[in-house]
């Protein structure tokens, strides 16, 4: 079985710790922590608040790893 960390490492995240996503470009965003693996959504940072793609309305948490959007 393939540990949590080896998945995120190897789908592309990018931990927001070192090095975050360019300000209104919309990316994929997780959350993962001792709890798991959640809150996975397409996101667009802009400064120190992560918004809905369309900027309707923030999110009250900060993901912890983001990568580029696939289509």
């Amino acid at each position: 079985m393939i540990e949590t960390n080896q998945r995120i490492e190897s789908g592309g995240w990018i931990n927001c710790a070192g090095q975050m996503p360019p300000d209104n470009k919309v990316v994929e965003t997780v959350i993962h922590d001792c709890r798991g693996f959640r809150n996975f959504t397409k996101l667009v940072k802009c400064r120190n608040l992560w918004f809905f793609p369309d900027k309707s309305m923030y999110v009250y948490y900060r993901p912890t790893h983001w990568r580029e959007v696939s289509f």
